[in-house]
């Protein structure tokens, strides 16, 4: 058998679902491409979509679960690649606030999530 998986999405579970999706959209410019509440309220899916490649990001909030996730030693991580001025998008997001680690030797950054989820930030090659 021959498989040929695709990715799909990948999942953040979050705390404040309203400033997840507003960091999201500032930061990278995510949009909410769709929703799925539960009937009772106990949770909501947003995925969110850059819009060309057709992979998502799945924010999780659950109504009892309010505390931060742990997220273990963070030894994870998803990436993106923007276009154009690759240190103009560098200086913004530290403008943010939002940059947590950068390696000018590798020529990459990352920035944090307000749950505390990295991003890698590359330039489109």
């Amino acid at each position: 058998m021959e498989l040929n998986a695709r990715f799909d999405h990948c999942n953040f579970n979050v705390t404040d679902l309203a400033r997840s999706i507003a960091f999201y959209d500032k930061a990278l410019g995510l949009k909410v491409a769709r929703r799925k509440e539960a009937p009772d309220g106990s949770f909501e899916l947003v995925f969110l979509t850059d819009g060309i490649t057709g992979f998502s990001l799945e924010l999780t909030w659950r109504r009892d679960h309010p505390q931060p996730y742990d997220l273990g030693e963070g030894e994870f991580h998803a990436c993106v690649r923007v276009p154009g001025d690759y240190d103009e998008v560098r200086r913004y997001h530290k403008q943010l606030g939002c940059v947590c680690f950068e390696n000018a030797g590798m020529g990459l950054y990352f920035i944090e999530d307000p749950d505390g989820y990295w991003i890698e930030v590359l330039p489109v090659k």
